[in-house]
């Protein structure tokens, strides 16, 4: 069992089930479906929310299998509308260090994944004050690229960009001066309101400053505003251009933004954000990592 006790694994099972159980399928975007035989999502549906296989999700009920990832914790408690305490114990009971504020695993606003679940005609995701994804929509994906597979310092976009020029195919290369200053100015925002020993956003700072002269440039400059609405073109590799009005939502402690791209008035955009229901996933605008 990698470590975990027999009696931690039975009550991670037993955790597992009791939160299944108490959710309604329309709090997570399903059908009620005839004849539901057992209360609350069925186990087949908790494993296609999570993207993990039913056989391996079914372990996990039982007891049994492998110690989940870290990965696959923060995609359960999605799944499971987990509270941030929930969150934190199922990651204890997994025997996986509870993740801290502001990474990939970062606990999602349980109301902004709401909102997101509801949001199935418009690209949306939710991200952090540092620009890491934490989860996408499908639309989302097929517009902007699974974020999911970046770990660490990468898992920023705004690492990225400054990093790894690969990241900047998602914007026309005359739009890369204004999203550089832009980024900057909203990191600074971010860091100032954040802890000062917050240790996430300093290595972020310090890293960028020595690796991007760009960066260190734009950061001497002092300028300081958080991104709210912004209207922005997107690269997409088959469809191409996309003009989109980019609105966010964020929580109440600033962590945590919702976007959503909606058609930018006087484009033809609407017509193709409407064939990303058809291009689907089949190509991305950036590498996954």
């Amino acid at each position: 069992m990698d470590g975990m006790s027999a009696v931690k694994y039975a009550e991670l099972g037993t955790f597992l089930r009791s939160r299944r159980e108490r959710i309604r399928p329309a709090e997570v975007g399903l059908p009620a479906g005839p004849r539901r035989r057992v209360p609350g999502l069925r186990r087949e549906e908790v494993a296609q929310l999570a993207g993990a296989s039913v056989d391996y999700y079914n372990e996990l009920e039982r007891g049994a299998g492998s110690q989940p990832s870290e990965q696959m914790i923060a995609a359960l408690a999605r799944a499971l509308r987990l509270s941030g305490d929930e969150r934190d114990y199922l990651y204890r009971l997994a025997d996986r260090p509870v993740p801290v504020q502001g990474g990939p695993a970062s606990h999602v606003h349980p109301g902004m994944l709401d909102l997101l679940g509801r949001m199935t005609s418009t690209p949306a995701q939710v991200i952090t004050d540092l620009h890491v994804t934490l989860v996408q929509n499908p639309l989302a994906v097929a517009l902007l690229g699974d974020q999911s597979g970046y770990r660490g310092p990468r898992a920023s976009f705004v690492h990225r960009w400054f990093t790894e020029p690969e990241a900047r195919r998602l914007y026309p290369e005359a739009d890369h001066e204004g999203k550089s200053r832009s980024f900057v100015a909203d990191l600074r925002a971010a860091a100032a309101r954040r802890d000062k020993k917050d240790a996430e956003v300093g290595s972020m700072i310090r890293t960028l400053l020595a690796v991007s002269p760009e960066f260190a440039a734009l950061w001497a400059d002092h300028e300081v505003a958080f991104r709210r609405e912004d209207r922005k073109r997107l690269v997409h590799p088959v469809i191409g251009v996309i003009e989109v009005n980019c609105l966010n939502l964020s929580s109440e402690d600033g962590r945590q933004r919702l976007l959503w791209f909606t058609p930018a008035v006087g484009t033809d955009s609407a017509g193709l954000l409407d064939l990303l229901t058809v291009v689907g996933t089949q190509e991305v605008a950036e590498p996954t990592g």
